[in-house]
Parts: structure tokens; sequence; C-alpha cells
């Protein structure tokens, strides 16, 4: 719902680069958009596209040639302070916590430096200490738990306070499933509390399931930014497969190739023939082409995109290989 209120993040014409002369590297250049309050938004780009220069842009960690960075309406180079007074962020590669201080210190520590009275959060620690599987581990120092461990103690810091807007970049790095799945359901929950995230993840699954919209970067440019339902919906259903029952006819496995250009997988039992809807006719020259033949098949499927497919599609990346794990969507399913 849209409001009075200034957006959570409003990003203007921001630009920075690297070196000077001929090596000079434009790591983001003349990027613009907003985050509204209380969504969650995640930021995906091939290495080098950008993505920890603007959040480290957006954090104030990096000083840009160029633009403006507000955070729920305060600009962050002109009133640090205020503007990031109620942010939290968790990087890739930073000590974000306290190696020699235990895990209760840690969470003390961050509540504190964020003007807060740790004991006015004691209830919320030990919340997010048995919500991380913590809790054994409170009077610990960090130095001698495991990488994963750090991990969490280093997402539980980041919301051991009452924040407005959190960033977390490659926050699941490693964590195991569980903890992994635990934390999905923390951001939901932080976002139905009003809490803006701004996601940075090589984890598609996180992102598809957790965002509201995804913004993608590619050469220092935004090449995409919609709503992940809207962004799935640009590459709906152009590909199918269609499995028959071996034996199959060379003749029959030829004429798909050449007549849709169909890629041909086999096992013990089955044929799969994948292809493209390039033209809109493929489907049914395909079907023809085993009528003719009389051949049996067993079943037709459109392959959905996931959220790994649009965004190696619109980056231009090249694509990975079939993969039995996406989600297929059944079309038809004849002779069981």
């Amino acid at each position: 719902m849209k409001t009075d209120e200034p957006p959570a993040i409003r990003v203007e014409g921001l630009k920075k680069t690297f070196g000077d002369g001929e090596s000079a590297v434009t790591a983001i250049d003349d990027i613009s958009f907003e985050i509204e309050r209380g969504t969650v938004v995640g930021i995906l780009g091939p290495n080098g596209a950008g993505k920890t220069t603007t959040i480290k842009s957006m954090l104030g960690l990096i000083l840009p040639d160029a633009g403006d960075v507000e955070i729920t309406g305060r600009d962050v180079h002109e009133q640090p302070n205020y503007a990031y007074e109620n942010v939290g962020a968790i990087l890739e590669g930073a000590r974000n916590i306290y190696w020699k201080l235990t895990v209760q210190e840690n969470l003390s520590f961050f509540a504190g430096i964020g003007g807060d009275n740790p004991s006015d959060l004691r209830d919320r620690h030990e919340t997010l200490l048995k919500q991380f599987d913590l809790d054994d581990y409170a009077d610990t120092p960090v130095n001698d738990l495991s990488r994963g461990m750090k991990q969490k103690v280093s997402l539980a810091s980041t919301l051991a306070r009452d924040v407005d807007v959190v960033f977390m970049d490659e926050p699941t790095l490693g964590l195991d499933i569980e903890t992994s799945l635990e934390l999905r359901t923390e951001l939901n929950r932080l976002a139905n509390e009003d809490v803006t995230i701004v996601l940075c993840s090589h984890d598609m699954d996180v992102i598809e399931t957790v965002c509201d919209s995804v913004l993608i970067l590619n050469d220092g440019s935004i090449i995409e930014y919609d709503e992940v339902d809207a962004l799935l919906d640009l590459f709906h259903t152009r590909q199918y497969e269609i499995t028959l029952e071996r034996p199959v006819a060379n003749r029959v496995r030829q004429r798909l190739e050449q007549t849709v250009a169909a890629d041909i997988t086999e096992t013990d039992n089955r044929l799969t023939a994948t292809f493209t809807v390039v033209e809109g006719n493929e489907i049914y020259d395909a079907v023809n082409i085993l009528q003719d033949d009389q051949q049996d098949i067993r079943e037709i499927t459109s392959v959905e995109p996931d959220l790994e497919d649009v965004f190696l599609r619109l980056t231009e990346t090249d694509p990975r290989p079939t993969d039995d794990s996406r989600a297929v969507q059944e079309v038809s399913n004849i002779g069981d």
C-alpha cells in the first residue's frame, strides 16, 4: 500500500568508478531505484555486476563518484548517524561479529551500539538464541565455534535490536538446510512487521521464496527490476518435454531433431525430446511426427521457468544443464 512516507531506500544516479584512465572500471553506472517499506528485495547479478559496490554504497562504506542515497528519507552522506540509526547489516567475507566475545555478549554489544539497552531486549535475545540453536552456546566465545555457527551468531546479532532496514549479503553461507529454512521464516516474519530487507544471495531458492521483488544488475547497470512473479512470467512456458516409450525408431529421432531442434535424452525404458517453442507451432509439428509413426507418447509436459532460468537468460549467461529438479506442469498424460 502506498503512503505519504518516503520509501525505505531511494537511490538516484549512483555511479562509482575504480581506477583511472584506460584501466578505469565502472562498477555501477548511473543506477536509480526505490525500495518500498516492508518489502524484501533481492539483488542479483553475475560476478562483477556491481552488487557489492551497490550495497556498500547504500551503507556508506564506499563513497560514490555521483548520486544520492536516502534511507527512510535521510541522506546517508549528509545525515549518516540518523540514516543508519535503525539499519542492520551482515556482509559476506567480513567479520560481522567479535570473535573474542561470547555469543550473548555479541548480541548485547550490537544492541547497545544501536542505542538500545540490552537488558530491555533480553526476551528478544533469548528468542533469537533458540531460533538459531545457539542457546547452548550463549556463554561460548565465538572463536570456538564452527563457521556455520559463526554465521548464525552474525545473523542473530544483526537482529539483536529493532531495525527498520536490514541488509544481508549471502546470509545463508555456511548454514545447514534446517537453519537456512529457519532463516527464511525469520525473514518473512520481519517483512510482516514492516521491516525492509535487502538480500543478496546466490541461493536462488531463498531469493525466489522470500523476496517480493528482484533487482538484476549486469555490467554496473540495472537490466530488470520487478516483482518475482512478473519476472517469471517473462519466460512463461516456452519449453516442452515429450516422453516416449522405447523403442523409438532412428527416423523419428532424426525428424524431431531436424523439425523442432529437439534435444534427445534416453534412459533404459524411455526417450525424452526437449524443445523450445519459437514459431508457435512446434508442439503440433512434434506430435504429428509421432502420430505419423504411431509412436507411443507417455506424456507431454511444459517446463516452467524458475528464477535461475530468468536470471541466466536476462544476463545472457550460459544456460545450466537440464535438471530434473525443475518444476514441470503436466499438459497431458497419455497411457497411465
